[in-house]
């Protein structure tokens, strides 16, 4: 209607306004790596010169415990490697069972929508620290089939206790994804004497993975720098293996800081390509107005 033209403007012209500022806040360019190699730079450069005479150096030292960190003892995948297989286990599968959970959210059905709704709200609202706790605390340490016993370790109680949220925050997306999806859509399937699941499995869900992407990868990477939040439990991954380092050097104060500022680097430098694609991605298939 002609009335409604203004408002449809001032609408577009603030969704514009809004893309251009998230786009803005989330434009991360390769200078912003330069300035984090710079700044490791430095701070080994200050660690070195507060050294005490005859002692290894801290970067003599980090060479040295290089290794150890990011994978472990030898013959053991552990350290960061750790770290990148409980995200890429625990995004696997948060990724399933949230998509599963979102459909249900869209469902017909009353009591399969709410249901879906609530376990959604409840793990998305909830500390990743304390579902973590809760996780180690009330996993069992292996589990008796009877003929068979299957021993649990930490790190698979930290992927189940990282997926849960994932889970959640993954079956937003899907909802909103098949939500954001015009209404004729559905009713112009339903014309064509397509079936509610013909429709969803053949028309909506291709159209909502492009949407689905970018937020998908975004989730993985602030998973990816969740995992160390583990090492509290125990588990043997990056930061334990980074204190173990330390205290076998002696716990020396100068080591402190480029020990951990190494560490921050590694999850930098894995994470930053990633956020770095996800922008070109959320660009190339952004929604046209």
């Amino acid at each position: 209607m002609p009335v409604l033209l203004p408002m449809a403007e001032q609408v577009r012209q603030a969704a514009l306004i809004e893309r251009r500022e998230g786009t803005y806040r989330l434009n991360m360019q390769p200078r912003h790596a330069i300035w984090v190699i710079g700044l490791f730079v430095i701070v080994c450069g200050t660690a070195q010169a507060a050294t005490p005479a005859g002692l290894i150096g801290p970067v003599d030292a980090l060479f040295k415990w290089m290794g150890f960190i990011l994978w472990g003892p030898e013959g053991a995948l552990t350290g960061f490697a750790l770290n990148l297989i409980i995200s890429l286990l625990a995004m696997l599968i948060g990724t399933v069972a949230g998509a599963a959970l979102g459909l249900m959210q869209v469902s017909l059905l009353l009591p399969v929508r709410q249901g879906s709704w609530l376990v959604t709200q409840f793990f998305r609202n909830s500390p990743w620290l304390v579902l973590l706790f809760t996780i180690m605390l009330l996993f069992p340490f292996e589990i008796d089939l009877g003929f068979v016993v299957i021993p649990v370790p930490d790190w698979m109680k930290a992927v189940v206790g990282f997926s849960l949220p994932v889970m959640a925050n993954i079956s937003e997306v899907v909802r909103g994804a098949v939500q954001s999806l015009p209404s004729g859509q559905w009713e112009s399937a339903e014309s064509l004497a397509f079936t509610r699941r013909q429709t969803l499995w053949m028309i909506i869900l291709p159209q909502c993975i492009k949407r689905m992407i970018p937020p998908w990868i975004n989730w993985y990477c602030i998973l990816a720098m969740a995992t160390p939040l583990c090492s509290i439990m125990g588990v043997e991954e990056s930061v334990t293996y980074t204190a173990q380092a330390l205290n076998a050097e002696g716990d020396r104060p100068e080591l402190i800081p480029i020990f951990y500022s190494f560490l921050l680097v590694i999850h930098f430098v894995y994470t930053y390509p990633i956020a770095r694609w996800s922008i070109r991605i959320e660009k190339r298939f952004a929604v046209k107005t």
